[in-house]
């Protein structure tokens, strides 16, 4: 049994049930950590000891006749930009490379009181900004699937570790793409929830709906997982919805007969697609119809979307950024400092338009959701780029100006403020993992997640795993 690429939800079973300890859960991924992560850097802070005396801790409880909780003895290192208290939290950052929290987030403290036991630290980009993992402090982090390729971000960290067998479970956060497309390059599930579905304390605007957390996973049911710890209202979080977080744990895979599906190749013309991702994506509308549901090529009005999207993002790049531009602009990547600069330009009556903008194109998502109860899209418009470049400067022959240009596929969808899944979906002739994007109705995510999982359930995509990586070898490109 390789123990690192049991589902998270057998592991906690078998820890629950005393057919492993946490000890043994702990020790085997440090092992795997240790082989491994050298060649991905997927793990940028690890804390080994502190791993082990909490899982002794965790046992002993057990022992004792504690109730465990659903994440009891499940291993973590979570995303730098979250933070953990008396572990250094970066931000890939060069301004925040010593910096130690002395507080949990609450993501953080749901989590680890869920049962699971800290590690460490997954890596990001540089201020969490854009959708390739690397930064001054840590460097890039690679993809497990072909070393030379970028694992995607920011949560690029945490899903290379997840594809590697390094942890079972991962957090991350999504503004515009940052859990969906990691999750897509490296073959795993990530969902980008509804806003306030899992509340963000502190928060320097606890009013803002543009960025979310969410869980992922290598399976729909694990996603579900940890999502079940990490949903549930807060107070302090005026957005925060009221549904408890267990009621996300997922049944076995529905019956889609019946469902309306509304499939957007190129999200109605606006984005331009890699040649390699649509032949994978083609194919995938036939499985939903295969699986008895009503499929039609159709597209909620995004029209405007690209500028209120960029409009809230400047907005809160200037108001959480601009402080450490203004400390040292020389430590700043320049496309980010640019990003702050587009964001302090903006006048009151730029951001009323934005707000006018996206309110339009709710209602009129709200009206298509009516007719459909699901869209699916490209997560991705390409594949895995390579590890050293920014960004890729065409995409099917359309040139892309700036690092984020390339992401629309995924950032049209995040003005819509609905939960969007991220589901392994196949593979290109070279190797490389293609996502497709599972999006519903604001706060949706049950239903959104069931259909994940039927999806998967009927296509096993997300079971093919790096060779080496699965032989707990040095980890190298698939043949």
């Amino acid at each position: 049994m390789d123990l690192c690429r049991l589902d998270a939800t057998e592991i906690a079973r078998l820890v629950r049930h005393r057919d492993l300890s946490a000890r043994e859960v702990v020790t085997t991924h440090l092992e795997r950590i240790e082989r491994i992560n050298p060649t991905v850097n997927a793990i940028v802070t690890l804390d080994a000891e502190s791993a082990l005396a909490a899982a002794a801790v965790a046992d002993e409880r057990l022992a004792r006749g504690a109730e465990p909780g659903p994440l009891h003895g499940l291993p973590i290192a979570f995303k730098d930009t979250h933070l953990t208290s008396g572990m250094r939290t970066t931000y890939g950052s060069p301004l925040l490379a010593d910096f130690v929290p002395d507080e949990d987030e609450l993501l953080v403290q749901r989590i680890e009181s869920a049962g699971a036991i800290r590690i460490g630290k997954t890596n990001v980009p540089e201020f969490a900004a854009g959708s390739h993992t690397f930064n001054p402090v840590f460097g890039a982090t690679r993809n497990p699937y072909d070393l030379g390729r970028s694992a995607g971000g920011s949560s690029g960290g945490a899903a290379a570790a997840l594809t590697a067998g390094l942890q079972p479970l991962a957090d991350g956060s999504d503004m515009g793409g940052s859990l969906r497309n990691p999750a897509s390059f490296c073959n795993v599930v990530g969902l980008r929830t509804t806003p306030g579905r899992v509340p963000l304390h502190p928060a320097t605007d606890a009013w803002g709906s543009l960025t979310v957390a969410g869980p992922m996973g290598r399976t729909v049911a694990d996603a579900a997982l940890l999502l079940s710890v990490m949903a549930g209202p807060d107070p302090r979080c005026p957005l925060s919805l009221d549904a408890p977080g267990d009621s996300f744990r997922l049944p076995p895979a529905g019956d889609l007969r019946g469902l309306r599906v509304a499939w957007a190749p190129d999200l109605g013309g606006r984005v331009p697609v890699e040649r390699d991702v649509r032949d994978v994506l083609a194919e995938q509308a036939s499985v939903f119809a295969e699986l008895g549901c009503h499929v039609e090529e159709d597209c909620p009005d995004l029209d405007g979307a690209d500028d209120v999207f960029r409009t809230l993002r400047a907005q809160a790049f200037a108001q959480t950024l601009g402080p450490h531009l203004d400390a040292s602009r020389q430590a700043v990547r320049p496309s980010i400092v640019r990003n702050i600069e587009e964001g302090r330009a903006l006048t009151g009556a730029d951001l009323a338009r934005a707000a006018a903008e996206r309110t339009r194109i709710h209602l009129a998502a709200v009206r298509f959701f009516e007719r459909y109860d699901v869209l699916l899209a490209p997560v991705a418009q390409v594949v895995p780029f390579p590890v050293e470049w920014e960004y890729p400067q065409v995409v099917d022959g359309q040139p892309q100006h700036t690092y984020i240009d390339w992401m629309r596929s995924a950032y049209l969808l995040s003005v819509l403020a609905a939960p969007a899944l991220s589901v392994p979906a196949g593979f290109t002739p070279a190797g490389l993992p293609v996502g497709l994007q599972i999006v519903g109705p604001p706060r949706a995510e049950r239903a959104v997640l069931t259909v994940g999982a039927a999806y998967e359930a009927a296509t096993g995509h997300g079971r093919r795993r790096p060779r080496a990586v699965a032989g707990g070898l040095t980890v190298q490109p698939p043949v």
